[in-house]
């Protein structure tokens, strides 16, 4: 029965062309309004298709037609929803329209019409009155003419299914030769179906493209999987599938040209590139390889195509073409805490500053406005600068000069800082980083300035499985490990001397959602956990400047305490001395509410000690609440946290205000 969605639309046509009808409807509406029912199979996937597949359902409301129109746009259903009914397995199915007027019969109750067309003629006058007709009636158009203004009639659709066709024989056929093509077993086994399944019709669609994905991949660049021709076997219920295959020779990668690149290097791309001329042609390396580029920030748009329709010399060209993005960008930086404050400020991007990929930011930011553990405005201006492919492929540098002034309670601070540091991966989700520091620095306390120049070498290893590109982005799943070690030398003045001490810290994180005990959807109920412990090994507190000492409070360890408001005071001061030894914990619940807000439940214990081993000192204790606003670039957060063991002259609340996540 091949062909048979071809000579069923020529019948639908030559159906049409009997619609020859008189104007008799002369109170008729034009447009005229209707309501389509459509009755549920109880079948979820077939009821999707024909929902999807009406357009009497579709166009009622935004499309309201005349009376010959609508009669043609009842006639077309019947087509579309048996294509809906093949597209699920149903190849003897059939569709029911019956259209009515709730008005008439509930006004003059009589029997309902007999569905046959063939009852029907465009003289009889009892046809055009009743409330019933059949979708396939001749005097359809001349019956929905006579529907008096200001009544609305009733489309009511029903389909039945009939028995479910199962695909039977399944052929491959080279177009060139007329045989099976030779294919591996992994190439058979992309088609996806096997004789015996539902004759789904998005399957067998799929199916070719599923193997013209692996016949590609595989290095058949010049692939070809037409569409199946299907052959209906009504008398067992199968349908038989044959597949046009040319699969075409393997071929390498060819000649890889770069078009489009104005301030870019051409042989800065080429060294980035993870795709080589002379390797074996695979999609989903070269799409790797468009994706890589794109990352380097200085795109806005990295396309890749085939460069030629036919081999050459046993080979794929492919041609890249880029579009470059602004070189330059301004932006605003704010952010607010009731301890340290608000704090606002600019920033200027530079991209590709020296034709490879670099990148240079300058930040001016005020800090210190109105926080509890201030003592007045500060600054914080520094320059960035970002190297990609340093040395070696996906090793970067980064760079940074920095003035910055801070006046805390417990210390006033201006410094010059100047550090540099190597960052590569080490192993699938690690990444190390290297770096070198110096920093000149002027430290007062109670009345006493003290000048430190402090020389360090930063060591640290990140690990991150989240599958979170963007670190505004809230985590659902996963883990995140961070650990430092910091050996610095210490050179002061006014009796200070000379110390040496190692900073070594460790924080973890770990999300999970709760849709695995079943209570949730997907992504948005979330239990979130942090850890955090550090010491500093090799001096004691009072040798260490008081910058380099450990201190919590704040949103990066606990809540409800201002920053520096954990851990040892002069007396009952608000001045914090600091440790050398810290550790931490936090629980938070997160909630998504509707599209675009959230809600937030935490609570969050830590101490600082002054001997270098974590796990001594006061255990402070926050909690609180908070609520999110997200945005596309990541949720808006704010959190209000109260201490429960509150610290001498600690804060009784805090407000945290800022971009993503706390952790």
């Amino acid at each position: 029965m091949y062909g048979r969605l071809l000579l069923r639309g020529n019948r639908v046509l030559a159906g049409v062309a009997l619609w020859s009808v008189v104007a008799t409807g002369v109170h008729a509406a034009d447009p005229q309004p209707y309501v389509t029912n459509l009755i549920n199979t109880g079948e979820g996937d077939l009821d999707t298709a024909v929902k999807a597949s009406s357009d009497l359902l579709a166009l009622q409301s935004t499309q309201a037609v005349g009376p010959f129109a609508l009669a043609g746009r009842v006639h077309d259903e019947y087509e579309r929803l048996r294509t809906a009914l093949e597209s699920c397995g149903y190849y003897d199915g059939t569709v029911h329209i019956v259209l009515s007027r709730p008005k008439a019969a509930q006004a003059n109750p009589t029997p309902a019409q007999p569905s046959n067309s063939d009852a029907f003629t465009g003289d009889d006058a009892a046809v055009l009155n009743s409330p019933t007709i059949d979708g396939k009636s001749q005097d359809l158009a001349n019956w929905i003419a006579n529907v008096p203004k200001g009544e609305k009639v009733e489309a009511r659709v029903s389909v039945v299914k009939g028995p479910l066709f199962h695909l039977g024989v399944i052929t491959l056929k080279d177009d060139k030769t007329g045989k099976p093509p030779k294919l591996t077993p992994e190439q058979m086994k992309a088609l996806g179906l096997a004789t015996g399944q539902p004759a789904v019709a998005q399957a067998v669609l799929s199916g070719g493209g599923q193997l013209l994905d692996a016949l590609r991949e595989s290095g058949h660049a010049l692939a070809r999987v037409e569409k199946p021709v299907a052959y209906l076997r009504p008398e067992t219920r199968t349908l038989d599938i044959v597949y046009p295959v040319t699969p075409g020779p393997v071929l390498n990668v060819g000649t890889i040209s770069l078009d489009g690149l104005q301030k870019v290097h051409p042989a800065f791309i080429r060294r980035r590139l993870t795709v080589q001329e002379g390797q074996l042609y695979q999609p989903s390396k070269i799409e790797a390889a468009r994706q890589d580029l794109t990352d380097l920030g200085v795109f806005s748009s990295v396309s890749v195509k085939d460069g030629s329709t036919t081999a050459v010399d046993g080979t794929m060209p492919l041609d890249f073409s880029f579009r470059e993005g602004k070189r330059h960008a301004v932006g605003a930086e704010a952010g607010y805490s009731t301890d340290l404050g608000a704090r606002v400020g600019v920033n200027w991007t530079h991209f590709n500053l020296l034709g490879n990929a670099e990148r240079l930011r300058l930040v001016a930011l005020v800090t210190g406005l109105g926080g509890s553990a201030q003592q007045g405005v500060g600054y914080d201006v520094y320059a960035d600068l970002s190297k990609p492919d340093f040395l070696e492929r996906n090793q970067n540098l980064s760079a940074r000069i920095e003035g910055l002034r801070q006046l805390f309670w417990s210390y006033r601070q201006t410094a010059l800082l100047v550090r540099g540091g190597v960052a590569r991966p080490l192993a699938r989700n690690w990444n190390g980083n290297f770096g070198l520091a110096a920093e000149q620095e002027s430290i007062e306390q109670f009345g006493v300035t003290r000048d430190y120049t402090i020389l360090s070498v930063p060591l640290s290893a990140t690990f991150d499985n989240t599958g979170v590109g963007n670190p505004i982005e809230p985590a659902t799943h996963g883990m995140r490990l961070s650990l430092g070690m910091t050996p610095s030398l210490s050179v002061g003045t006014k009796g200070e001397g000379t110390s040496f001490f190692t900073i070594m810290n460790a924080s973890a994180s770990t999300y999970f959602d709760l849709t695995h005990l079943g209570i949730s959807r997907p992504g948005r109920s979330i239990l979130a956990f942090r850890g955090t412990i550090g010491s500093i090994q090799g001096a004691g507190t009072w040798s260490i400047p008081p910058d380099q000492r450990m201190y919590a409070g704040g949103s990066a360890t606990v809540r409800g305490y201002r920053w520096q408001g954990v851990g040892p005071q002069y007396g009952n001061t608000r001045y914090a001395i600091g440790g050398t030894s810290i550790d931490a914990a936090s629980v938070e619940y997160r909630q998504r509410i509707l599209r675009s807000f959230g809600m937030a439940v935490f609570v969050d214990a830590g101490q600082v000690g002054e001997n270098s081993m974590p796990f001594e000192g006061t255990v402070r204790v926050g909690t609180g609440a908070g609520v999110r606003y997200y945005t596309p670039i990541g949720p808006v957060r704010l959190d209000v946290g109260v201490p429960v063991n509150r610290a001498p002259r600690g804060d009784t609340w805090d407000l945290y205000i800022g971009l993503g996540e706390a952790f």
